[in-house]
């Protein structure tokens, strides 16, 4: 098997992830990573046995053996990587959101398909292995009619008006934060298992901060909550800490979700339900091997994340046994492995089947992160622009 050669952009949280993912998926070699800061690119190629180390994500993009971009890198930049590697002919993988605006996303789309690019972005939360049967559970018509659908997204790594990081600059992360970050995720996943598109939104966004204490030293994701700084400056937040959005579906279904990044004791509590007419179900992502399922006319159900018990569609994300837990560093693996099979296999991104989310699902989260802030700014509904 011949490996497909991969360069990772960006050496945060995110960027870690990425790679101790990918080294689980087969026939893939990590050969390159980048960074503005190099010494950081030079640990993380240390770390994990990385040939080649760069000090600007250019440098990686002119890098002719790599193969497949990774970008995970700051939001701002999303756009001109995933397009710089695209018109370097290279495949790409993008963290979200896509790009800040829906009208460079739209621009990306239409480059990928003029260039015959693979390209993928990483709503991770598809593959784990009880969200693969859920969805089943729609396509085979075991759920009924949706009727209503709700849920939160709640984090406390901001709780603080000390904590920080470069998401609460809308300069890096674009106009929303709450919702185009943990939102998307929610909104993304929901319709991934109901096949049912968002239509329209009412939502009242709120800043909790409205002022934050920025520590002068750099600050990485998730590390802003162990408190270690004593020198800060204060800036103004214009982004949202938390929110509620009410939904209205294509089907005519109805739902309401909360996001927080300000709700203490809450660490990724990712949860939803789902009303249909014959049954209910909903899952919790920081207890990810258990599926609920209610009934009126029976007792519920908890269904257990094993591979000799859920549907058949599904088992191939599960890699382990019944008891075996599988979480959060799965769900990345999974979805690399179905896109690199589809590069393995040589096949047409414009006209093969795709078992991964695009830069069209991206695009989507895009228009419905505008529909939002529209909506809270004018405090009235506002319809997804397709």
């Amino acid at each position: 098997m011949k490996k497909i050669k991969v360069g990772v952009i960006g050496t945060g949280f995110i960027g870690s992830a990425h790679i101790e993912a990918l080294r689980r998926v087969p026939g893939v070699q990590v050969v390159a990573v980048a960074s503005n800061e190099k010494e950081k690119a030079d640990k993380i190629a240390d770390d994990f046995f990385i040939s080649k180390s760069y000090k600007n994500w250019e440098e990686l993009i002119e890098d002719k053996e790599v193969e497949v971009v990774h970008n995970c890198t700051p939001n701002n930049l999303h756009f001109k990587i995933n397009k710089a590697a695209i018109l370097a002919g290279k495949h790409v993988i993008s963290e979200k959101p896509l790009t800040i605006t829906s009208k460079e996303s739209g621009e990306l789309i239409s480059l990928a398909k003029e260039k015959k690019i693979v390209n993928a972005i990483n709503f991770n939360y598809r593959f784990y292995p009880l969200i693969q049967h859920a969805k089943r559970l729609f396509e085979k018509g075991e759920m009924g009619d949706v009727y209503l659908i709700y849920g939160h997204y709640l984090q406390d790594w901001l709780y603080y008006n000390t904590d920080y990081n470069w998401r609460l600059e809308s300069n890096i992360s674009g106009k929303s934060r709450a919702v185009a970050d943990i939102g998307s995720h929610w909104c993304d996943l929901v319709q991934f298992i109901t096949g049912l598109k968002i239509k329209k939104v009412f939502a009242n966004l709120s800043t909790i901060h409205s002022k934050r204490k920025r520590p002068k030293q750099s600050v990485e994701t998730f590390k802003s909550k162990e408190k270690l700084f004593n020198d800060y400056e204060e800036i103004n937040i214009d982004t949202e800490d938390a929110g509620s959005v009410m939904l209205q579906f294509e089907n005519g279904a109805t739902g309401v979700f909360t996001v927080s990044q300000v709700s203490a004791g809450r660490k990724n509590h990712f949860w939803f339900e789902i009303d249909a007419s014959k049954k209910s179900v909903s899952w919790n992502q920081e207890d990810p091997n258990q599926l609920w399922l209610g009934y009126r006319e029976k007792g519920n159900e908890i269904i257990i994340k094993d591979p000799s018990l859920i549907d058949e569609e599904a088992k191939k994300y599960a890699h382990y046994p019944g008891g075996h837990p599988e979480g959060y560093p799965d769900g990345p693996k999974n979805l690399f492995i179905n896109v690199y099979s589809f590069i393995r296999k040589g096949k047409d991104p414009l006209k093969d089947k795709k078992d991964f989310p695009t830069f069209e699902d991206g695009h989507w989260e895009n228009k419905i992160v505008e529909a939002v802030l529209k909506s809270s700014k004018e405090q009235r509904w506002a319809e997804v622009q397709k």
